[in-house]
């Protein structure tokens, strides 16, 4: 059984609802990417839900881009978000079509607070950004050696 995610922009302009079997926000990525574009506190926190249950309230209102690399070209990665207000909503990314990456921050219905914190790509943090790791957490220079769903799976919060 999945849970269902409502989420938004800043504005109202753009609502959505999906479902997931991963809602728990456990993942913390410092990459470059999120960081600049979708961070708080130095870092992006996103969710795993079912892309063909996303629905959307208002697609003329939103736009998307795919991220510049340091190494030349473009991320994959679909990133979208309000034209009205500019809040980055998800991460969509043709790789993995069964999945959407919802922003954490913009997601209106209480999420669980993760058991422990996986921070991702901390091999590009900036010195400025203090990363709270806890015992444990798990810290990793690039992905995670665990699936998203594994994760959840093993913490025993899959509600798939």
């Amino acid at each position: 059984m999945t849970v269902t995610i409502e989420g938004g922009c800043q504005c109202g302009a753009v609502n959505f609802t999906v479902e997931s079997a991963t809602p728990v926000p456990y993942q913390r990525c410092y990459c470059t990417i999120c960081r600049v574009s979708a961070g708080g506190g130095g870092y992006s926190v996103n969710i795993g839900a079912i892309t063909e249950t996303l629905s959307v309230d208002n697609w003329e209102g939103m736009d998307s881009f795919q991220a510049r690399l340091d190494t030349g070209g473009h991320s994959g990665a679909e990133r979208y978000y309000c034209r009205a207000c500019g809040t980055q909503l998800w991460l969509f990314d043709e790789r993995w079509p069964e999945l959407v990456h919802p922003i954490a921050g913009v997601i209106r219905t209480p999420l669980r607070a993760p058991p422990s914190i996986t921070h991702i790509f901390m091999g590009e943090k900036p010195d400025w950004v203090k990363a709270e790791v806890s015992e444990g957490d798990q810290v990793f220079d690039s992905y995670p050696d665990v699936s998203l769903v594994d994760w959840h799976k093993a913490q025993g919060v899959y509600a798939g």
